[in-house]
């Protein structure tokens, strides 16, 4: 059988991983500051995470939410104590597509209504609802095509406000630091006046963390910089360190109800022992900081390369803009360097998203080879 040919591969086959590091078949090493696509938060093949889930299947990989899984309590309390909202209801499932939807699906539940702002070059997911807020016409089938999508311009509070005047608005879902568009933080005022109209009719905020959360930033969520709350949170890529677990931080506001939401998978025993590794790894080695110091190490490393137009993003969730389109600096990146970093749908833009754990040396190494690029 012939796989469905959907991604354009390198030609390179990943046999296994330490750390920051990927060895091929080849027995070539590279250093990973993509983390496929940012979902490797603690490393590749973390002796915790590893003995953490070989002690979990060899007693029980997956059962059903019909029954008692102390697991999922366990890392809801964990991820509490680690977001500091210990006081939000966790819902569990498997990707952050799947995290977005039900969060959006609860919204509606909670106003009643099916209007969803989102913005520009956003990206919240390939299924259903969530694809029909994606700003990439290319991705949306006709039968995803929605009139209960308005996306709006990314940053503008104009914008914003006359979308709420002239509709009955259900929920707004954005990051907090755009990922996929080239990493583009949202400012102050524009968060603010999503907080406040959410408020003033009733409407529901989706913070998307997929990307820009779970400690990626320096801060536990993105939009914690702004000292203000969103009612949903959306979480997946860095919560099981490249295991599929997501979930959706849901307010008091919310009341759950039986069968409101549901899923086979969702918080199952292997995900959740995915996922309480990855908090205590978090605590123990104080990766949010070191997400931080290293991450404007980084920043402040790379602002110094005069070829570089432009260096965006906070902690490790870096773009770095070229004047040029930006793929044959990849490419002798990973050919000639053995670096993996990734692209973005700024043809110019280099995105950094490396494990939390990185160290300076290694952002040393990359910043040295980028330079010989240039």
């Amino acid at each position: 059988m012939k796989l469905f040919e959907v991604y354009p591969l390198f030609d390179i086959t990943i046999t296994r991983g330490k750390g920051s590091y990927i060895w091929d078949d080849k027995g070539n090493k590279y250093l990973d500051l993509y983390g496929g696509h940012a979902p490797v938060s603690i490393g590749h093949s973390h002796p915790h995470y590893v003995k953490k889930i070989t002690d979990q299947i060899s007693k029980l990989g997956f059962y059903s939410n019909s029954i008692q899984n102390p697991l999922q309590q366990e890392l809801a309390d964990k991820l509490g104590e680690a977001s500091g909202y210990d006081n939000y209801e966790l819902f569990l499932c498997n990707s952050g597509a799947e995290a977005n939807e039900n969060a959006l699906k609860l919204a509606s539940f909670h106003t009643g209504r099916k209007k969803i702002i989102s913005f520009s070059k956003g990206f919240h997911g390939r299924t259903s609802l969530v694809v029909a807020i994606t700003d990439n016409p290319k991705i949306i089938a006709p039968v995803n095509e929605t009139e209960n999508a308005l996306i709006l311009p990314f940053n503008d509070v104009l914008a914003l406000k006359k979308a709420f005047a002239q509709h009955e608005i259900c929920a707004v879902i954005t990051e907090g630091i755009q990922g996929l568009a080239g990493i583009h933080e949202a400012s102050q005022e524009f968060i603010q006046a999503i907080r406040d109209l959410c408020d003033e009719h009733q409407a529901v905020y989706v913070c998307d963390s997929v990307q820009c959360g779970y400690g990626r930033s320096g801060k536990f969520f993105s939009t914690d910089y702004y000292n203000i709350k969103a009612d949903i949170y959306t979480m997946a890529k860095a919560m099981g360190n490249g295991f599929p677990i997501g979930g959706v931080l849901i307010s008091p506001k919310f009341e759950a109800k039986f069968g409101m939401l549901g899923t086979t998978f969702g918080g199952s025993h292997l995900a959740c022992a995915a996922a309480i590794a990855v908090l205590e790894v978090y605590k123990k080695e104080n990766l949010l900081t070191n997400a931080l110091k290293v991450g404007s190490y980084a920043i402040k490393q790379l602002q110094s390369i005069k070829e570089i137009k432009e260096v965006r993003g906070k902690g490790l969730m870096i773009g770095i803009e070229l004047a040029e389109e930006c793929a044959s600096v990849r490419k002798k990146l990973l050919f000639d360097y053995k670096i993996f970093t990734g692209t973005s749908s700024d043809k110019k833009t280099i995105r950094l998203l490396p494990a939390l754990n990185i160290t300076t040396q290694e952002i040393d190494v990359f910043v040295e080879a980028l330079k010989k690029c240039l």
